[in-house]
């Protein structure tokens, strides 16, 4: 039996087009690798670094993490972040597969793709400018929804933006920023789900509420155990919204309400970069093992 010199090179090697394919993957792997380490690796590094040291490169074991937990604002900082924390993955998983689900309801005619074109517009206005639009629509005297605000009892800023209120307001703020990226997300999931298998539930006799819950919902899980990472991720870094609040209310919501407020304050008003590097390095090893849980008992990496 012969080989011809196409069928001879394909054995005893890898197609040429397999290996075009694979110099592309790495050329790409490469550039993400490299932006990782400048941005992401050595930063953090260098964070760990200053967390165990003073300001003469001292090791210091873990005396700046037990300083700044002493530190009077600490405490309440950890509690404003864990209940908006709460508020916030609640409401994301929720209302974003709720709204999902109805969406995918509507098939893909235009009604489908109207609402998925609204749905994604807020993120265009994320980080600072959101909050801007959202100072101006929570300022009784100038809002457009000024007449609901007197309605639930709130005739000035100051008594929209208290304390009390600022975990939801907060709340408010971040979903109506992310929520709409994550519905699309999970609208593409649910695209995916086999035809077979939602023609399976109907035939069973199952409902719309049944095949959502018994069939479309188990089969997001994945997506919905990735969306709460990052959202727990992104959340405990809470900064934005309080510090510039904090300054459009003269000082009335705290510079210092979330621990990223705490961090910036130990680092640029206190000079105390090893305090803030500490913080720092906390949030990020919490961050780390709340992913870590939620992939270990939710099966993210086994295969269907």
């Amino acid at each position: 039996m012969t080989l011809t010199h196409s069928s001879a090179g394909s054995v005893r090697g890898r197609p040429r087009g397999t290996s075009r394919q694979s110099r592309a993957g790495v050329a790409f792997v490469a550039g993400y690798v490299l932006l990782l380490i400048a941005f992401g690796v050595l930063p953090t590094a260098y964070a760990i670094y200053f967390a165990f040291t003073d300001a003469g490169g001292a090791f210091t074991g873990i005396s700046n993490f037990v300083t700044t937990a002493k530190d009077f604002r600490f405490a309440d900082s950890l509690g404003h972040v864990a209940l908006y924390l709460v508020f916030w993955l609640l409401s994301l998983v929720v209302f974003v597969v709720v709204l999902a689900l109805l969406l995918h309801r509507l098939s893909s005619g235009p009604m489908s793709q109207t609402l998925r074109f609204l749905y994604y517009i807020p993120g265009a206005l994320a980080g600072a400018a959101s909050v801007l639009v959202w100072l101006f629509m929570l300022d009784p005297t100038v809002s457009p929804v000024s007449s609901l605000l007197e309605t639930l009892g709130f005739h000035t800023f100051g008594e929209v933006i208290a304390p009390g209120n600022l975990a939801l307001l907060f709340t408010i703020i971040a979903f109506w920023t992310g929520a709409g990226g994550w519905i699309v997300v999970m609208y593409g999931a649910l695209n995916n789900i086999p035809k077979d298998v939602m023609e399976a539930a109907r035939i069973d006799g199952a409902n719309g509420w049944q095949t959502a819950w018994r069939v479309q919902i188990p089969m997001l899980r994945k997506w919905i155990v990735y969306m709460v990472i990052l959202a727990f991720a992104g959340g405990a870094q809470l900064f934005v919204e309080p510090q510039l609040l904090s300054l459009a209310s003269n000082g009335v919501a705290g510079r210092d309400y979330s621990l990223n407020q705490l961090t910036y304050d130990f680092a640029f008003q206190m000079n105390n970069i090893n305090g803030a590097a500490a913080v720092s390095v906390e949030l990020l090893v919490v961050s780390l093992s709340v992913a870590g849980v939620f992939v270990a008992r939710s099966g993210f990496f086994d295969a269907d």
